[in-house]
């Protein structure tokens, strides 16, 4: 533990320099202003930024990439407050009682509140990220081919239950296409081509940036272009600077909510937009009868608990990331292509082979926390001015970005091919509400279930048996089942007819 504190405290002094700052600075407040421009999701900014930093030094990119990352989820709270439409998904949630608070005239009252309890959110993931990634990276070391087998399919499992509420075979279809998409090219162990019909270029397989810049970004384009622009709206910030104990009124809802964040963040593929709504709902639940009427109507603890939610399960979104290989949240899925092009492994082995950089990313998104309360406090009204630009202004250029991203990274336009075909893909899934973050996630976890899974029949002579005899697959293999059996339909109507009859 003290060993683990001292690393932290020196990765924080390596960063104390005035190159790191600048470019901590510049990163957030380009992530802020990604955030609030509705259409450019968070997702979208650190893929842009991905390929515009891949040529730096490992720790300066991920850096950057991480100040845009949470820079762009708390950015999204803006326009949910001021024009009461998300920046991203992770804000919905925050427009419920946001806008109503500067329907009311106190709109720079909720950007004061938003900022602060993203502040105290991403504060509290810290402090889990601090405490259990290391923990979390012992325990990983058990894991074999088998668990990762099953934490594949786990992870796709319930990334799609929670994304797609309504429908969760939806969301089960979206990961499996990205399971199908990662199997394209070479296999990793006997470098045999699947799938690529003759194609040189498929036989390489499709590269994750361009797929996702396609997924989040040109599909995005399409989606300004097939509907009507909004309509700025314009309010008056007042004092944005809230008062200690307007603060601390709610440290319950703080820490329930920071606590919320972190936990669902740390769950494959969900996301910040679910953390969002589970701190929303459990706020209201917990509040009392008078105070709850005001949920929706402009409450304080509503805005509160959305806001430190999301932004708790920036922290708790990376843990997987770095311990397990499998990121918690789509922006996650992208930092963890950065650390690979980077050179850096993230996984049970990460313990072994780079033991500082855990400490060292904990310290990156401290800094970015920092700056990002300190900027979201100081630069109220200028930004707001941002949100004046018309949308479709911004398409040519958010277009320009993601072709170059797309090519630069390995100077093929081929991969510009796979951005466009994959923005087509996901302009046609979201328009059948077919969630995107499963199929993000499916393209990364494909390859570790593929090479696990014929890895783990390998070991075992071609036997299923240790699939379901060993102690950890056994558990993920239990909670993937109940987790499809609790959705299925057919299960429901079983129970309904059984409770009829006994009726």
């Amino acid at each position: 533990m003290f060993e683990g504190l001292n690393m932290f405290g020196t990765a924080i002094l390596s960063f104390l320099n005035f190159k790191i700052l600048f470019n901590a600075v510049w990163a957030t407040e380009l992530g802020i202003i990604i955030g609030m421009l509705p259409g450019l999701t968070a997702t979208m900014g650190v893929a842009l930024l991905t390929t515009l930093t891949f040529k730096m030094q490992a720790n300066d990119a991920i850096l950057i990439l991480i100040c845009m990352y949470i820079g762009a989820i708390y950015g999204g709270s803006r326009s949910a407050i001021l024009l009461n439409i998300p920046g991203t998904p992770a804000n919905a949630a925050t427009s419920l009682d946001g806008y109503p608070l500067a329907l009311q005239g106190k709109a720079g009252k909720a950007i004061g509140i938003a900022t602060t309890g993203s502040f105290l959110g991403s504060v509290i993931g810290i402090f889990a990220m601090l405490i259990f990634t290391p923990l979390i990276g012992s325990i990983a070391l058990k894991f074999q081919s088998y668990e990762f087998v099953w934490f594949s399919i786990f992870g796709i499992i319930i990334c799609g239950n929670l994304t797609a509420p309504k429908d969760p075979l939806k969301g089960w279809i979206s990961g499996f296409i990205g399971l199908f998409v990662s199997m394209i090219g070479m296999e990793g162990i006997h470098a045999y081509t699947r799938f690529s019909f003759g194609s040189t270029e498929l036989a390489g397989g499709i590269s994750l940036i361009p797929a996702m810049v396609g997924t989040f970004g040109f599909a995005e384009i399409i989606s300004v272009m097939r509907y009507q622009k909004f309509e700025v709206v314009k309010a008056k910030i007042d004092r944005f600077i809230p008062k200690p104990s307007e603060v601390f009124k709610y440290w319950k809802t703080i820490i329930r909510s920071g606590i919320i964040g972190t936990l669902i963040g740390a769950i494959p593929g969900v996301g910040e937009d679910i953390a969002a709504w589970v701190s929303y709902d459990f706020a209201k639940r917990s509040a009392k009868p008078e105070e709850r009427a005001m949920f929706g109507k402009g409450s304080v603890e509503g805005l509160m608990a959305s806001e430190t939610g999301n932004n708790a399960c920036v922290p708790g979104a990376i843990i997987p990331v770095l311990t397990l290989a499998i990121p918690g949240s789509a922006p996650a899925a992208v930092l963890l292509g950065a650390m690979l092009i980077h050179g850096i492994r993230p996984g049970p082995l990460i313990m072994v082979e780079f033991p500082s950089f855990i400490y060292e990313t904990v310290a990156m998104v401290l800094i970015a926390t920092v700056m990002m309360f300190v900027l979201g406090l100081t630069m109220v009204k200028p930004l707001v001015k941002i949100l004046q630009v018309p949308r479709q202004k911004l398409m040519p250029i958010v277009f320009t970005l993601c072709v170059i991203g797309s090519f630069a990274i390995q100077s093929r336009l081929f991969d510009v091919r796979v951005m466009v075909v994959f923005g087509i893909l996901g302009f046609i899934l979201r328009e059948m509400e077919y969630p995107m973050a499963p199929l993000v996630l499916g393209i990364i976890l494909g390859d570790i279930l593929d090479k696990n899974l014929r890895r783990a029949l390998i070991l075992s002579n071609g036997s299923l048996t240790p699939f379901f005899t060993r102690p950890i697959s056994f558990i993920l293999f239990t909670l993937t089942m109940l987790i499809v059996l609790s959705r299925a339909k057919w299960i429901k109507t079983l129970f309904a007819s059984i409770k009829k009859k006994n009726a």
